[in-house]
C-alpha cells in the first residue's frame, strides 16, 4: 500500500477512500448514535488538542495521519435492511454532510480544505449482494422507481427543497399477491416455509428483517410480503402468484403505515426479468434534475 500511495502521489493521481458512518453503527452495538451525524448532538472526542464531534471527520483525519495526501470516495446512508438503516437517519446524515461540505471548513486536523465527495447511491439496487448485510440493497436516495425518499438540499445551503422525481414512470396494474385466506391449515403447515424461502431467494425480502421497515408484521403479513415481492419481480405473471394454492392476486393494497408492498415498474419486452434497469431510472433522474 505504501508503494501504491507513493506512486499515486508522485504522479499527482487521486486517492479515494469510502467512509460510511452507518457501518460504524452496524458493526458495533455500543457505538454512540449521535457520533454518526453532524448536528453537534454527540459528546466530543478530544485527540491531542483536536476535537471531533462526528466519526466522518475522525475517520478522514485518521487516514490523513497515515497517508500524506488523500481524496474522498463514497459516502452515504442506507435506508432499510437494518434497525439503524432508516430514512430519518439518512436525511439527518445528508443534511449535516452537505452543509459541512458547502462550508468548506475542512476537518479538525485539516481546516479549510475542500473535500470532493461521491454520494452513494442514486437508486436502490435489488441485485446487489447482501453478504455484507441486508442494508446493501437500500443505499439509494431514490426508491427503485425514481421517487425521492426524503427532502434533500444538494447545495448544502439549508434550503427547504426536495429532490426531483423521475418523470413518466409507468407501473403495472394495481394488483398485489397475498396469502390465500382459504388455504388449508395442512397446506400452510407443510408448504408455507418452503414457499416463502423460494420467494425470498428470488426477490427482495430484506425489509422483513429485524429492525427493518416491514419487521413486526404477523405470519400472514410476512407471507404476503414475500409472495408479492416475487410476483412483482416476475412482472405480475399469473403463475407467479400461486405457490401451490397458498397465494392469490388481490386488488386490495396490503400495505401498512410502515410497510409498503410495491408494484413493479412497467418494462419493455427487452426487460425480460421484469425489472427496470438502474441505468434507465438514473437517466430519467439526471434529465429531471437538469
Amino acid at each position: 500500500m505504501t508503494d501504491i500511495v507513493k506512486f499515486l502521489a508522485k504522479n499527482k493521481a487521486p486517492f479515494t477512500v469510502n467512509i460510511y458512518p452507518f457501518l460504524s453503527l452496524y458493526l458495533n452495538d455500543n457505538f454512540p448514535l449521535d457520533f454518526a451525524f453532524f448536528d453537534g448532538a454527540a459528546t466530543p472526542v478530544h485527540d491531542n488538542g483536536v476535537t471531533y464531534t462526528n466519526v466522518f471527520e475522525a475517520n478522514f483525519d485518521t487516514l490523513v495521519a497515515a497517508l500524506a495526501a488523500v481524496g474522498l470516495g463514497e459516502v452515504g446512508w442506507t435506508t432499510d435492511g437494518d434497525r439503524r438503516a432508516k430514512s430519518s437517519h439518512a436525511q439527518r446524515f445528508y443534511d449535516g454532510l452537505l452543509k459541512r461540505l458547502a462550508s468548506n471548513r475542512g476537518t479538525p486536523a485539516r481546516p479549510s480544505q475542500h473535500l470532493d465527495v461521491y454520494l452513494f447511491g442514486l437508486v436502490d439496487e435489488d441485485q446487489k449482494s447482501v453478504q455484507p448485510g441486508s442494508f446493501e440493497l437500500h443505499w439509494g436516495i431514490f426508491r427503485y422507481d425514481g421517487q425521492p425518499k426524503f427532502a434533500m438540499d444538494l447545495s448544502g445551503h439549508g434550503r427547504n427543497t426536495a429532490l426531483v422525481p423521475a418523470k413518466g414512470v409507468q407501473y403495472l396494474s394495481r394488483t398485489w399477491c397475498a396469502l390465500n385466506p382459504k388455504a388449508s391449515r395442512n397446506d400452510l403447515g407443510k408448504l408455507l416455509g418452503a414457499k416463502i424461502d423460494y420467494a425470498c431467494t428470488n426477490a427482495d425480502c430484506t425489509p422483513l428483517g429485524y429492525g427493518s421497515t416491514c419487521n413486526g408484521m404477523d405470519a400472514k403479513g410476512n407471507a404476503s410480503y414475500a409472495f408479492n415481492a416475487y410476483y412483482q419481480a416476475q412482472s405480475q405473471k399469473d403463475e407467479a402468484c400461486d405457490f401451490q394454492g397458498l397465494a392469490l392476486p388481490t386488488e386490495t393494497d396490503p400495505s401498512t403505515a410502515a410497510c409498503n408492498f410495491t408494484i413493479q415498474i412497467a418494462t419493455s419486452a427487452a426487460a425480460a426479468a421484469g425489472r427496470l434497469s438502474v441505468a434507465a431510472v438514473a437517466a430519467a433522474l439526471v434529465v429531471a434534475s437538469v
